[in-house]
């Protein structure tokens, strides 16, 4: 299993992705969190914002296109976006993740 991070400004579009991400069967599960604090440079200046950070858990088959999607649906010109792979996951979690991350019946 391999788990990533993003942040967005708003709301509305921390649970568009979250949602669209699971409709897609790109993700088995999506979190959303904050509003959190940013504080990083942006072209030559420090900046402090508000922002909402998306958790997803996926399967490694999922990565590219997963990756290829947020790219091209994300507001931000150069969203964060970092992927670790889980060196332990629950049996029970990872087969539910299984069972959920293919795609639905037409």
């Amino acid at each position: 299993m391999q788990v990533a991070w993003t942040t967005v400004a708003e709301k509305a579009d921390a649970d568009r992705i979250a949602r669209e991400a699971i409709a897609l069967s790109l993700a088995a599960c999506v979190q959303v969190e904050g509003p959190v604090s940013s504080h990083y440079r942006w072209q030559g200046k420090t900046e402090c914002s508000a922002e909402y950070r998306l958790t997803f858990k996926f399967l490694p088959d999922k990565e590219q296109a997963l990756s290829d999607w947020l790219h091209r649906t994300h507001p931000y010109d150069t969203p964060e976006w970092i992927v670790i792979e889980a060196s332990k996951v629950g049996e029970k979690y990872l087969s539910w993740a299984r069972a959920n991350s293919s795609s639905p019946p037409l």
